[in-house]
């Protein structure tokens, strides 16, 4: 089916990117980042599977608008600049695709990044690594609790 089939195939240099891009977005600090959980891989499964020709399409066409703003900003590819940099980029584009979400038509197209940014939350934290080490897990839970006392810092419950 055209509206489904997919638009290209991912090679592991692409996952690697995106792996690059999703740990910019959410990087290791106390518990493993986005790349520790493998995002890249999960995005490609989720592009290819599941979004229909025109969003694999935007998506795609965003892996090359983030390498050619890197190349602007500061000459050089995603990939090649410091991890510094690639924060200030990937903050900048998202602030863009806020900007443009609040003010699309709603026939418009999605942003680009905003695809990304939801594809790496949603692998992040369902994964086992986002549900059990960034956030509180308990595989088989108890009786329902509708108030937990919560401390400062506590983390949210994947359960």
């Amino acid at each position: 089916d055209k509206k489904t089939a997919s638009v290209r195939t991912f090679s592991d240099k692409d996952i690697a990117y995106l792996n690059e891009i999703a740990d910019t977005i959410i990087p290791t600090t106390d518990t493993p980042g986005a790349k520790a959980a493998g995002v890249g891989a999960f995005m490609t499964v989720m592009v290819t599977d599941c979004y229909d020709a025109t969003d694999q399409k935007i998506f795609f066409d965003g892996m090359n608008q983030i390498n050619e703003a890197s190349k602007k900003k500061f000459g050089k590819d995603f990939m090649d600049i410091s991890a510094d940099d690639r924060k200030a980029l990937l903050t900048e584009l998202d602030a863009e695709a806020k900007t443009y979400m609040a003010n699309k038509k709603p026939e418009d197209p999605k942003h680009y990044f905003r695809l990304m940014k939801e594809l790496t939350l949603l692998g992040y934290f369902t994964s086992e690594i986002g549900a059990t080490q960034a956030l509180r897990y308990v595989a088989v839970p108890g009786k329902y609790e509708g108030c937990i006392p919560y401390k400062k810092g506590d983390r949210a419950w994947a359960t």
